[in-house]
């Protein structure tokens, strides 16, 4: 049987297909859709969503060793919170096959930078293989934990942006009984002392090197013969381009397995072609290996290093030549990301953005859209958990420069604060920061599409768990004052921050409102309207930044398909034009 599937929906077939006993992750895109496409198989396997990246590799490697077939997923920028148990998993070894999917987002359409996470494989020595499609995506991972348990290493499976949400057919087969290995104690294998890591070292290199020897046989790398003027080395989805761009009697070298890269297969395809090409997106990975081992080839002095490449981009830089396009009459209007109407967020970062001597660290989610026009209520924003611990670091600068005027604050949101803030907010506490960090509560992880956390009282099975306060990890840490406050409500959320402000007691605030999108909670949903006879046209209903409040006429409206009543607006307005109805 058949199915239209996406790459994330075929890794999540093609686990299910394998084997797989247990999966963990953190959200976020575009890796996301993975683990939300297992629970379906849950009488199977059992799937969860992790604090965070690196809890959810311990996770995996840990149901590895224990004899079972296991997975963990996420973004590309995921690998580096989770850097540091895989490069010891692969010094140790596996038990069953363990996988880790990294998916990578070229031309950051919804990540802070384009890192190249095929390095990641190199650096810490694992098998890397790479699929082009959704059903690659499904048979590669039947074939990463093959050689998984074949080699004894985990396997990074390394996708695109493009190869995780597009969709294609995808040939379903039977789920494989992959029986549980009886678990033995072995302490030299699993226990990573330094005397047993030495011992390791020379081990991990001889599999590398067998492993090489098996990607110059392995059915992951195909030649394509059509010709011997040109031939392209390519992998993932700029193989996909490479043959709509090149053409028709271009010879190419798929590689499946690119770490280690199968460099006899490579020379011996070099040596069929007059020019050799390597095509790939982002660093020249596969290239600089090729040029080291002494096989002349050109790619990166052509195609460059950043962002997505498309078979038009390859056509103009290799050959000079480009699809005719015909220009359209009009330009679509520019229309910059913004929080969405009725977010819990905007009353906080309003109130914030009326002082010019508050410094706001951010974080990675929703929130960074305070950053935009016209809140324009962001400092920084790096890492997940950062927002506390950069905050921090300014704080202590402001602190030994003397400089009294700064007022800082560390915001971010609750499934952030579970994934990497609560160190930070130790960090404070124990080196008596004069800063307030900020928890912006709205129940859900919802930037990467409303996935539950330890704060939202279900798990990713939909089961009811026991949600983890977090005003008691705060009170636990040692915060005297936590304010708990609703952030659309403008005078309390005032309020709130004055007091913390004047507090000589470690204080933190919480603001709490659920996300609007939470389908599975009633909200109060209204509908604010304009009295155009009372609006005088100060235009300050417009520096709450809703995308539902507009100027026509020199009056304020409100376009009623977008409101949900919120009053941010109403609570601005100086003259009251602004009034809720029920719908």
């Amino acid at each position: 049987m058949r199915q239209l599937l996406s790459g994330n929906e075929a890794l999540a077939r093609g686990a299910y297909e394998a084997g797989v006993r247990v999966a963990s992750a953190y959200p976020g895109t575009p890796s996301t859709e993975v683990l939300e496409n297992l629970p379906q198989y849950k009488d199977s396997l059992y799937a969860e969503w992790a604090p965070n990246e690196k809890v959810a590799a311990e996770v995996a490697y840990g149901a590895s060793l224990a004899g079972v077939r296991s997975l963990c997923a996420m973004k590309h920028v995921g690998l580096n919170v989770a850097a540091d148990p895989i490069f010891t998993a692969t010094y140790n070894g596996v038990g069953r096959g363990f996988v880790v999917i990294s998916a990578d987002d070229p031309s950051m359409h919804s990540s802070q930078n384009e890192q190249d996470n095929r390095y990641y494989a190199k650096a810490a020595k694992m098998a890397m293989v790479e699929p082009s499609d959704s059903q690659e995506c499904k048979d590669f991972m039947k074939a990463a934990y093959e050689i998984s348990e074949k080699f004894d290493l985990p396997v990074l499976m390394r996708t695109t942006t493009r190869v995780s949400h597009s969709k294609s057919l995808v040939e379903l087969g039977e789920r494989e009984f992959v029986p549980a290995l009886e678990y033995k104690r072995d302490i030299e294998k699993n226990v990573s002392s330094p005397a047993n890591a030495f011992q390791h070292h020379p081990m991990l290199e001889e599999k590398l090197k067998r492993i090489e020897q098996y990607g110059n046989m392995c059915s992951l790398n195909r030649m394509e013969l059509n010709g011997t003027k040109i031939g392209v080395v390519t992998a993932s989805v700029a193989y996909q381009y490479a043959k709509e761009a090149f053409p028709e009697d271009t010879s190419f070298l798929k590689i499946g397995l690119t770490f280690p890269l199968p460099m006899d297969l490579i020379r011996d395809f070099a040596g069929k072609v007059d020019t050799l090409y390597v095509v790939e997106e982002l660093e020249g990975f596969m290239e600089e290996q090729i040029r080291a081992a002494g096989i002349p080839c050109s790619g990166k002095d052509l195609l460059g290093n950043m962002y997505e490449l498309n078979a038009q981009l390859i056509r103009e830089r290799i050959f000079g030549t480009g699809a005719q396009t015909k220009k359209l009459s009009v330009s679509a209007v520019s229309r910059p990301p913004a929080l969405c109407p009725g977010c819990p967020h905007r009353g906080f970062f309003y109130t914030m953005s009326r002082r010019k001597d508050f410094v706001i660290c951010g974080d990675i989610g929703c929130y960074t859209l305070g950053a935009g026009e016209p809140l324009k209520a962001l400092d920084s924003c790096v890492c997940m958990g950062g927002g506390f611990s950069v905050g921090m670091g300014m704080a202590k600068a402001f602190e030994v420069s003397k400089d009294e005027t700064k007022k800082v604050f560390g915001v971010m949101g609750d499934s952030t604060f579970f994934h990497s803030g609560m160190t930070g907010a130790v960090e404070i506490a124990y080196n008596k920061g004069r800063m307030i960090p900020v928890v912006l509560d709205n129940s859900i992880t919802a930037m990467t599409g409303q996935q539950e956390n330890p704060n939202s009282g279900m798990t990713l099975e939909g089961e009811i768990s026991d949600q983890i306060n977090i005003e008691d990890v705060l009170s636990a840490y040692g915060y005297k004052n936590i304010i708990i406050v609703d952030p659309q409500d403008l005078r309390a959320m005032q309020k709130a921050m004055d007091e913390a402000m004047d507090s000589k007691e470690l204080s933190a605030i919480i603001t709490r409102r659920p996300c609007l999108l939470i389908k599975r909670m009633k909200h109060d949903i209204g509908l604010c309207s304009v009295d155009g006879d009372k609006c005088i046209g100060c235009k300050k209903c417009l520096k709450v930044g809703c995308p539902a409040v507009f100027v026509k006429d020199k009056k304020a409206n409100i376009d009623p398909t977008q409101c949900v009543g919120c009053t941010v607006c109403a609570q601005v307005c100086p003259v009251h034009a602004i009034t809720r109805e029920e719908r």
